[in-house]
């Protein structure tokens, strides 16, 4: 892994990259592309036009886009004048985005075209917003990105940064249904590339002379995490807007992509497009996987279609992306049983599992998993206790369950918390539950993950309707249609007369899983 130790901020990666490779392509996204030189000027003009809008250190800029040249230049604008980048989810539901775009004190919010409705539609409820630019067409009374930054100087402005300052903070699913804004420091973006270049490990062999494809937003801590390691590399960066699979595909034959980082119901996708078998695929060296355990059969056929290395990457929003990998050597059938581990710890990361009274445990023996990691967290925003349940003495404490073997590798086996992932996406029953509780005719209702072959998990909604009231399937996903994302709707609903708990009266889950998950080895799929 490329590591310069004159960069510890990302001020300083468009800075000293501008330098270094000042006519190479950085970025090129839909036939416009900016080199190294242009993204460093771009941003310097975009951080003095914040500047001039009243932007002070640590105030919040906000971004409700799909990805774009224009992001990037925004993300590095910030990190200059010290100032948080808060990238939005755009999949979220209007409620979604107007609660963190208030929770987050957002001042000034960076909108593309598609979402000009969305946003015209909440603007009275966003009491802290200040201004509003647009960063394509104008369709109403909002400055337009491109007139407006290119008024300003080229020149960085001088303002004094630290790597323990906050850049980005990066919206998480609520346990208790509301979304949580992780902050994360300068300092998570490098710490681990320092540590491994320091012990002289390679992990995938970044070069400036690699191709990167981007295909997870960076409004995930995983795609604006890979994006930052091409960019320090000097390699060059392929973006695309959405994960259109024959897209995909053309782009890694076009470009002749090297590096490629997706979670594995992308990886399906690409599989299943008539294209795939005849795409050539001859310069990927890497395919980088995480945001969920990948099926031995999807693997199995990924590897032998992409004839390239596989290396999968664990860990959380919280910890800084990544923490745990299996590298790719240990991507081998001769070892089959190995495949099953989530990986070994990064250089600099330590890795614990404990009881419930936080005692360690042996080797084979289940229990949470507790990360230290270089990259930790800062703290959540507004949230002192949770950020005191969450980061104990220098350890996330994940609500992750797994145990470690006595080689050192780390096996996931279940959830402490009650998170589902579907597709990649990390969704909380608790933001379900809360709105199905509202619904005249729902008593009780608990929502769980069952497996799905296509997207890892699927939503199901357990209902107990009131007596003498009714309802159907369709009606209960419908009431949570338009108060949450899409992803985040149930795709089946069971009734049942009861829901079972615990002496104390808190439904068991693990109970209402049981059925579904009869067969598999972890209880993620």
């Amino acid at each position: 892994m490329i590591y310069n130790d004159k960069i510890t901020t990302l001020a300083d990666l468009a800075c000293i990259q501008a330098e270094q490779f000042s006519n190479k392509t950085a970025l090129t996204c839909q036939a416009k592309s900016l080199t190294y030189l242009q993204l460093h000027t771009q941003s310097n003009r975009v951080a003095n036009a914040l500047l001039a809008q009243g932007i002070k250190a640590q105030s919040r800029v906000a971004i409700l886009a799909k990805d774009s040249l224009s992001s990037f230049a925004i993300l590095f604008a910030c990190a200059k004048i010290n100032a948080v980048l808060v990238p939005i989810n755009w999949r979220l539901a209007a409620l979604e985005i107007s609660y963190i775009i208030t929770d987050a004190d957002v001042e000034i919010l960076f909108i593309g075209a598609e979402f000009h409705s969305l946003v015209k539609s909440i603007k009275n409820e966003l009491p802290c917003l200040k201004t509003i630019i647009t960063l394509e067409k104008n369709e109403h009374d909002w400055l337009n990105y491109d007139v407006w930054y290119q008024q300003f100087s080229d020149v960085q402005p001088q303002i004094p940064i630290e790597p323990n300052d906050v850049v980005v903070q990066i919206y998480t699913s609520g346990t208790t249904g509301r979304p949580k804004g992780v902050q994360l420091g300068h300092y998570s973006f490098f710490a681990i590339a320092k540590e491994v270049v320091q012990q002289n490990k390679t992990w995938i062999n970044w070069r400036a002379t690699d191709k990167s494809l981007l295909v997870i937003p960076f409004f995930h801590i995983g795609g604006l995490w890979w994006a930052i390691r091409g960019l320090a590399s000097g390699a060059e960066n392929i973006l695309l807007p959405g994960f259109i699979g024959i897209e995909i595909l053309a782009a890694i034959e076009k470009y002749q992509i090297t590096k490629i980082c997706m979670v594995p119901s992308m990886i399906q996708v690409l599989l299943t497009e008539p294209d795939c078998q005849q795409t050539d695929f001859s310069a990927l060296e890497y395919i980088v996987y995480g945001g969920s355990p990948i099926a031995e059969s999807l693997l199995k056929k990924a590897m032998a279609t992409f004839g390239c290395q596989f290396v999968q990457i664990y860990g959380m929003t919280e910890t800084g992306n990544c923490a745990v990998t299996l590298p790719a050597n240990d991507h081998t059938w001769e070892n089959p049983a190995r495949l099953k581990a989530a990986g070994k710890p990064f250089p600099g990361v330590s890795i614990a599992v404990v009881n419930h009274q936080k005692e360690a445990l042996g080797f084979g023996e289940i229990g949470e998993i507790w990360i230290k990691s270089p990259a930790n967290m800062i703290g959540y925003w507004k949230l002192p206790e949770a950020t005191a349940a969450t980061l104990v003495d220098g350890w996330i404490h994940t609500g992750d369950a797994g145990y470690l073997d006595e080689a050192g590798y780390l096996y996931i086996c279940d959830r402490i918390k009650d998170m589902i992932c579907y597709a990649g996406e990390n969704i909380y029953p608790a933001e379900i539950e809360n709105i199905l509780s509202e619904h005249t005719a729902v008593a009780e209702v608990a929502v769980i993950g069952i497996p799905d072959e296509d997207w890892g998990e699927s939503i199901k909604a357990i209902v107990v309707l009131k007596a003498g009231m009714s309802a159907t399937a369709f009606d209960i996903i419908n009431f949570v249609r338009g108060k949450l994302a899409d992803f985040k709707l149930p795709r089946s609903v069971e009734f049942t007369e009861s829901l079972p708990r615990t002496p104390s009266g808190k439904i068991q889950k693990g109970q209402l899983r049981a059925k579904y998950w009869q067969g598999y080895q972890r209880q993620v799929n």
